[in-house]
């Protein structure tokens, strides 16, 4: 069997699989991906390193990111448009490319990721659950001196 090659993929999508509504998304996605283009990495598994992504949990936990095979970082929206283009809807995908329909999104996204743990359930008296695993994963980044 091969080694697998960088370009196997057509995006790699950084999620929070702590988050319910992410998860099953996620979950959604993995049984459309028939010809396996999406490589589905989980922010919150211990053993993920941010610094694999060049940037900090925080950033990744206010937004979502994907990895295209040449290496280019995206956020937001374009990350979902690279999801279904990838899991065979591509004209879905440039629906939403659209001017209109772009904006949209993007806002309604900026809304979600934003307010994305008080929606699942993940803030309780205005404290999120993840704020005390990011700080102790930030703490432990810098004295690893990362």
């Amino acid at each position: 069997m091969a080694a697998e090659r960088a370009t196997d993929f057509a995006v790699e999508v950084f999620h929070d699989g702590a988050c319910p509504l992410c998860a099953r998304e996620m979950r959604w996605l993995q049984r459309l991906d028939r010809h396996g283009r999406i490589r589905f990495t989980d922010i919150a598994d211990p053993a993920f390193d941010p610094a694999s992504v060049d940037t900090t949990f925080e950033a990744l936990m206010a937004r979502i990111h994907g990895r295209l095979p040449d290496g280019r970082i995206i956020e937001g929206v374009e990350v979902f448009r690279q999801l279904y283009a990838a899991a065979g809807f591509p004209r879905l995908a440039a629906f939403t490319r659209l001017t209109v329909i772009a904006q949209l999104l993007g806002a309604g996204y900026w809304l979600f990721a934003r307010n994305r743990l008080r929606l699942t359930g993940r803030c309780l008296d205005g404290q999120c659950s993840v704020h005390g695993r990011v700080a102790a994963r930030s703490r432990r980044t810098a004295a690893e001196g990362g």
